[in-house]
């Protein structure tokens, strides 16, 4: 059995900075391409970043440049350093394989709010 525990959302103000944390089970979890996606309201959920099982990092465009993805394969974890937060960045944060066809059951994501 897989599961995925999203955690370290919280209230921020712009400019500010918060790191997420993404707990993950099942012995394959080294194998896998990991991704943080997002979620905010009334929009579709995107990848914003992702981390392959060596550490090569990929980003959008939104975020490039403020947040940094991380992973630690012995501890079966998945990191995502936000800074420079923006009100735009306000969405639920969620982790999962980042390749499409092998995702696994969703969590429950944590909240990210970005605001005065």
């Amino acid at each position: 059995q897989v599961q995925l525990v999203e955690s370290g959302g919280g209230l921020v103000q712009p400019g500010g900075s918060l790191r997420l944390s993404c707990a993950a089970s099942g012995s394959r979890f080294s194998l896998y391409h990991m991704g943080w996606y997002r979620q905010a309201p009334g929009k579709q959920r995107e990848l914003v970043a992702s981390v392959t099982p060596v550490g090569t990092t990929n980003y959008a465009d939104a975020v490039k440049g403020r947040f940094t993805i991380s992973r630690d394969n012995t501890k079966k974890m998945v990191y995502l350093q936000m800074n420079s937060l923006k009100p735009e960045d306000t969405a639920v944060y969620y982790c999962n394989r980042a390749t499409v066809e092998y995702q696994l059951g969703w969590g429950q994501g944590t909240q990210v709010t970005v605001s005065s």
